[in-house]
C-alpha cells in the first residue's frame, strides 16, 4: 500500500489491487462538481473520485459506494488520515443499496465496467472492475435515477464503442443525455474514451464538447491534462 497525493494535499491510498488511472481524473473533473452539491461515487474503488472533488473544495454530503471490500479500506483509511467526515464509505451492490437521501442528490458518478465480453482477469477483483459481473450500465443508470432529483446530473465514462449502450440506458432511465466529450491522445488519433453527463427528467438536447487532447505532438501531456493533475507545464520541465 501507498499513498498518492493530490495537488492539494489530500492522501489515496493504493495498493496492487486497487489503484486509480486517467479516466477516473478526467470523470471527477468532468462532473464539476459544486462546493455544497449533495453527491455519490458508485463503485468507488480507492475512492479517487470522491477525494479529488474534496481535494479541489468539495464539502457537501458525498457517499463513495463499493462492493469490494479491499477497496473500501482503502478509502477508510484516507478519510481516517484526513479527517474528512462529509465522505461516508458504503460497502453494499450499488442495485440493491438506496440510503435514506434517495431522490436528494445533485450528482451521481460512476466509471463502470468497460466489457461485456472477451477474456477476464483470473483475479476476481480485477475481473469485477473491467467487466459487467456484478453490474452493468443499465444498473448504474437505474439506481442513479433512483437517486438523483429532478435535474440532477449522472455523470460517466466509457468506451466510444459503447456510446449508443450509455445513451440507451440513460434513457430508459429517465436521464436525458445533456454534454458529451470525447477523449484522444493527439488530433489525429480517434478517440479512446467518452465522458457524458445526463439529466434527470429534463428535456432533449446534447452539447458536444470540443475532444480533450491529452498529449502533445511530442507525446508529453497536454496542458489541459495536466490542469487535471494540478500541475503546469513549468513542473514537468
Amino acid at each position: 500500500m501507498r499513498a498518492e497525493r493530490l495537488v492539494n494535499g489530500t492522501a489515496v491510498f493504493v495498493d496492487g489491487a486497487y489503484r486509480f488511472g486517467q479516466d477516473a481524473m478526467l470523470l471527477s473533473a468532468f462532473c464539476k462538481v459544486r462546493r455544497a452539491e449533495r453527491a455519490c461515487d458508485l463503485g468507488t474503488g480507492c475512492g479517487i473520485i470522491p477525494l479529488r472533488w474534496h481535494d479541489r473544495g468539495h464539502r457537501g454530503p458525498c457517499y463513495g459506494v463499493e462492493l469490494q471490500a479491499g477497496a473500501l479500506a482503502l478509502l477508510e483509511k484516507a478519510l481516517a488520515q484526513g479527517g474528512m467526515e462529509h465522505i461516508v464509505p458504503v460497502c453494499a451492490d450499488l442495485r440493491t443499496w438506496r440510503p435514506a437521501e434517495a431522490g436528494l442528490f445533485d450528482v451521481v458518478c460512476c466509471n463502470p465496467p468497460y466489457f461485456t465480453g472477451g477474456r477476464q482477469s483470473p483475479d476476481p477483483a480485477r475481473a469485477d472492475m473491467r467487466h459487467e459481473r456484478t453490474c452493468t450500465l443499465e444498473d448504474v443508470c437505474h439506481t442513479a435515477s433512483e437517486l438523483l432529483r429532478d435535474g440532477g446530473r449522472l455523470c460517466l465514462c466509457q468506451r466510444p464503442e459503447r456510446l449508443a449502450d450509455v445513451m440507451n440506458a440513460m434513457r430508459a432511465a429517465r436521464i436525458e443525455p445533456k454534454r458529451l466529450q470525447f477523449v484522444a491522445a493527439r488530433p489525429d488519433r480517434e478517440p479512446v474514451l467518452f465522458l457524458i453527463e445526463g439529466h434527470k427528467n429534463r428535456a432533449p438536447g446534447l452539447r458536444v464538447l470540443p475532444v480533450f487532447i491529452t498529449q502533445r505532438e511530442d507525446r508529453s501531456p497536454s496542458d489541459e491534462i495536466l490542469a487535471v493533475y494540478g500541475q503546469t507545464r513549468e513542473e514537468q520541465s
